[in-house]
């Protein structure tokens, strides 16, 4: 199967990680395989190991077919919040690193019967995993409020309400079915002037359907939770985001794993004992070089942010 994705801050990431030949990494965005197979070259075939999740189909099939001269790396079906349960089914108690890159792939969006791309005219549909709710699903079943709220906060979209309220017009006459019927509503529900202001005016909206439709936040934020307990003192958790709202996200769970104490700024001691269990490996998130923007320019808005466990690992906790 062809998948073609680019891997995005690709050096960066594969520096991050800082692997040990004889490590066990899990990518947890698979892909095409771009950065799992930079990961399992790196690894002892007699030690190392490589456990690469997705939720996509097609991406798993592509994946696999990649990593196939590499018996040490394994691909797995599933969403990277699942990651505990993962290393849970395959008897593996900790790991020495973890790699997110967040975002739709090039093969989703070039996919046009994927329905993520506002570009032609294809089904609304947009389900990273090819199954349960979809896009369709949400703009013909969510009320005007429910709408507007996640266009305004998944998309930060100015328009949000005038957008919501004409889909609902417009499948008062039909059901809507395709991409192409979306951007059009879209696009006439923003003033001239703001269409004009850069980029195309589904984008936002778009986007903000994508992150609903899959969860996407909700399992970043699972995944912030859960998978860092897993790594060993020394690991290192690497996430590549696009938007703001995964950056801030990020940004923020990482430095409260490297901040340790909560007290009040006032106290003149620290009486909650807390103490930091990360390092910021990365204080400003790294974004893609000149070089790479020249050759993908959907790496763009890419910012990578790293944090190494620095606690010891507590084998009664798994």
């Amino acid at each position: 199967m062809e998948f073609s994705h680019k891997p995005v801050l690709l050096d960066e990431c594969i520096e991050g990680l800082n692997l040990r030949p004889g490590g066990t990494y899990v990518d947890g965005t698979a892909g095409g395989g771009g950065h799992s197979c930079e990961i399992a070259k790196r690894l002892d075939p007699s030690k190392g190991r490589l456990i690469s999740l997705d939720k996509d189909p097609d991406a798993v099939a592509a994946a696999s077919q990649r990593l196939a001269p590499f018996p040490w790396a394994q691909v797995i079906q599933s969403d990277f919040a699942q990651i505990p349960q993962v290393l849970d089914d395959l008897k593996i108690k900790r790991i020495d690193g973890i790699l997110l890159d967040l975002g739709v792939s090039s093969h989703q969006l070039d996919t046009p019967e994927r329905g993520f791309s506002y570009h032609g005219d294809a089904p609304l549909d947009m389900r990273m995993s090819q199954a349960g709710f979809s896009a369709r699903d949400l703009v013909n079943q969510w009320e005007v409020g429910d709408m507007a709220r996640i266009f305004r906060e998944l998309g930060e979209e100015r328009y949000a309400l005038p957008i919501a309220k004409n889909i609902v017009r417009a499948r008062e006459k039909k059901p809507l079915e395709t991409t192409g019927e979306l951007a059009e509503i879209i696009a006439s529900s923003i003033p001239a002037a703001a269409r004009r202001e850069g980029g195309h005016p589904a984008k936002r909206t778009f986007q903000a359907i994508r992150i609903a439709v899959n969860g996407e936040l909700d399992s970043l934020s699972q995944c912030l939770d859960t998978a860092f307990e897993r790594l060993a003192p020394g690991g290192r958790f690497c996430i590549i985001t696009f938007h703001s709202l995964e950056d801030r996200m990020v940004k923020q769970k990482f430095a409260a794993l490297a901040r340790g104490c909560i007290c009040p700024p006032d106290f003149p001691v620290c009486v909650c004992g807390r103490k930091p269990r990360a390092a910021l490996v990365t204080r400003k998130a790294i974004a893609p070089s000149q070089r790479e923007l020249d050759e993908n320019s959907r790496s763009h808005s890419a910012h990578l942010r790293i944090v190494e466990r620095t606690e010891e690992f507590q084998e009664e906790n798994i």
